[in-house]
């Protein structure tokens, strides 16, 4: 036996509070934790936080591995560059730089200047880049930046040709770009209402606005352009078309693919026309041509197609037509569209023309993503990233009309990427369904159950996991380990038929499409219970607290990370409400029996044997309120009836993920590792530097 005991858990504030749901009294004890800036739950944080630290700081491998996760992170990558005018935008990182730093160049290959370097607004590097749109001459940039992961954005307006910073400023735009306007005159943006100072981290987001700012004014004089205080839980963003004749209005209720699109000519005094009210459908814009609009829809087909449709005629027409195949995402270049579709979650790329005709399928290097394929429809070049667990992000010139590929730029890994494979395996759900996943590993990994695992899904609000890159990956493989991805239902690898059936009361199916996987590896000998790890963020902390919780005999470690996991309070704060579309609310009885039945907190179970267990989050998370971590974990810790420790590691000025600098992230992978070599019994002999 592991000697892994924690002596004694800091005492958590309890409260004598219970709420009543539809006739059903339910306790919430640890309701004082969602006051974060109490004495009482700073005092608990503090305490947590130490605990955590001794824990971790005992463990002698944790400072190799953060020595190898830094030497591997050590590499020049580059983002998907863009066209700007007559020069080319990227992203670029010299390897450990907090944040990767914004260049402009005559070529992608050409001498290039610093454009914006995020890394110079903090002394840590938790100020990020959240945000850029160029004028459509390239004269002018707005840019957004958050602060500690803060889904808060401040929009400024750059001179490229100077990297001078003109007088405007935005602020309380949140889930927002910038569109501007053809004559670069000004840029319509997304906003609420400021709140009060004190609520700026916790209060629900409602009544989002578009605005118009015009350059050189103030913010207080943008004029209101769309509001829908009729539904103040419709999202509201803006599109200028690239013409510049028209302003699409996209409105969506919280996160539900369906949505409305409403259009307005830019003159005076025209109307707002409601093309596509019913919300019928998932419709996301393409192009124009004069008043005929392209959209990619879910509309009868909830794989995806492409359809046109006309001002004065909105009866959608078919370009293309649904496949076996999700379409993910079309890009429109002269008269040829490029489809992104994911085959059996990994990417495939094909070119259509304007009257459907198929001009064939574009060659990728393996069984991986390709991403990108951005820029004006009358470019000429466009550019895209291909990654794989075990090939790092590449950069690739496409050209849409010869739908031919040239590389722009590899990175150099201090890794061999011959030595590691990944390969795809089916399994079946407890119900019959057929789910895929990716299983990556070392070559010559033993197939005798004795390999430390890591299980780590989402399944939720129709996002898709594809293979992707990590030097944080590459150094648990270094390990001895496997890193294991099934597609759950929930996710939206198949369209939307999978995302709805892990959704509301069908949300059990994506726990148990989780649950199966760890059988189907355990039956397989990839691994064994003693050295499975299950991991998650957000919707996959979720995840990872219901699985927990309903077989917690099936797994030795559990990181539940920035998760959902009061499934009854989760719309009281921030976004949450907006999540009602995947998840249903407890404000209705149906809702509160289905959601009651999963909450990992409200079931928690005094007494049993749950898996060792560190919980993650962070004091800025302002999308996933930092309280539903707070509770989890101090509920699980007083429930606790086996050995195993049960930790809350709380990073501080960080958020949900977005924009978190380099050494917070070679450190929680850090932790994260070594928390799991101490669990699952490894010796991390294979840890190098």
């Amino acid at each position: 036996m592991l000697d892994i005991t924690i002596p004694a858990y800091p005492p958590a504030p309890l409260v004598d509070q219970v709420d009543q749901y539809h006739g059903v009294a339910v306790p919430d004890p640890y309701r004082a934790l969602e006051d974060l800036d109490t004495p009482e739950t700073r005092a608990w944080v503090d305490a947590e936080v130490a605990l955590t630290e001794r824990f971790l700081a005992a463990i002698h491998e944790r400072e190799s591995i953060r020595r190898r996760l830094t030497e591997l992170w050590n590499y020049e990558r580059f983002g998907v560059p863009t066209r700007v005018g007559d020069q080319y935008v990227f992203a670029k990182n010299t390897g450990l730089q907090n944040q990767s730093v914004l260049f402009i160049a005559p070529s992608p290959g050409g001498d290039a200047r610093v454009l914006i370097d995020p890394n110079g607004l903090s002394d840590d590097g938790t100020v990020a880049l959240s945000g850029i749109s160029f004028s459509d001459d390239g004269a002018l940039l707005a840019y957004a930046t958050s602060t500690s992961g803060s889904d808060w954005l401040t929009w400024r307006v750059r001179d490229v040709a100077t990297g001078v910073d003109r007088s405007d400023e935005i602020r309380w735009s949140k889930f927002s770009g910038a569109s501007w306007t053809l004559d670069g005159r000004g840029f319509y943006y997304s906003r609420y209402a400021a709140p009060d100072p004190v609520q700026a981290f916790k209060d629900e987001n409602y009544n989002q606005t578009i605005y118009f700012h015009e350059l050189g004014t103030p913010q207080d004089a943008d004029p209101l352009v769309y509001a829908r205080p009729d539904h103040p839980d419709w999202n509201l963003g803006a599109t200028v078309t690239e013409d510049g004749r028209w302003l699409l209005i996209n409105a969506n209720h919280g996160t539900d693919p369906n949505n409305r699109v409403f259009v307005q000519e830019l003159r005076d005094g025209s109307p707002v026309i409601e093309l596509l009210p019913e919300a019928d459908a998932a419709y996301d814009y393409v192009g124009n041509d004069g008043t005929t609009f392209y959209f990619k829809t879910t509309l009868g087909a909830p794989r995806g197609r492409v359809v046109k449709l006309d001002v004065h005629d909105r009866t959608p027409v078919e370009i293309v037509a649904q496949t076996g195949d999700l379409l993910e995402s079309v890009a429109l270049f002269g008269d040829t569209l490029v489809l992104e579709y994911l085959h059996d979650a990994h990417s495939a790329v094909r070119r259509y023309t304007l009257d459907g005709t198929a001009l064939g399928e574009v060659a990728l290097p393996g069984l991986g993503t390709a991403s990108g394929f951005g820029g004006k429809r009358r470019a000429t070049e466009t550019f895209y990233a291909y990654a794989s667990y075990t090939n790092p992000t590449s950069i690739y010139r496409f050209d849409p009309l010869a739908g031919t590929s040239s590389l722009v730029f590899a990175p150099a890994v201090g890794f061999d990427p011959a030595a590691y494979a990944s390969e795809q395996v089916f399994y079946t759900s407890n119900d019959g369904t057929r789910v895929p996943m990716i299983v990556t590993s070392k070559k010559g990994v033993a197939r005798d159950g004795t390999a430390p695992t890591i299980l780590y899904g989402y399944g939720g609000f129709g996002i898709s996991l594809t293979p992707a890159f990590s030097p944080a990956l590459l150094v648990w493989l270094e390990l001895g380990g496997i890193w294991a991805v099934p597609n759950l239902r929930g996710g939206g690898e198949y369209g939307e038929e999978w995302h709805l059936a892990g959704t509301k009361e069908r949300k059990q199916n994506v726990f148990d499409d989780f649950i199966a996987a760890a059988e189907y590896l355990i039956a397989h000998e990839y691994t064994s219970t003693p050295k499975l790890a299950i991991f998650g963020g957000s919707n996959g902390g979720l995840l990872v607290g219901a699985c927990m919780t309903q077989r917690p005999e099936l797994f030795a470690a559990a990181i539940p990370a920035v998760g959902v996991l009061d499934m009854l309070r989760f719309q009281k704060f921030t976004i949450g409400w907006a999540w009602i579309a995947d998840y249903g609310s407890s404000d209705e009885a149906d809702g509160f029996a289905y959601l009651r039945a999963y909450s990992p907190l409200h079931n928690v179970v005094a007494g049993t044997h749950y898996p060792a267990t560190m919980v993650e989050t962070a004091d800025h998370d302002d999308r996933v309120y930092p309280a539903h971590s707070f509770k989890f974990a101090a509920a699980l810790q007083a429930a606790q009836g086996g050995p195993a420790p049960v930790l809350i590691r709380i990073e501080t000025k960080a958020g949900h993920g977005a924009g978190k600098p380099t050494t917070k992230m070679i450190d929680e992978a850090a932790d994260r590792y070594a928390f799991l070599i101490k669990v699952l019994g490894c010796s991390g002999a294979e840890t190098t530097g």
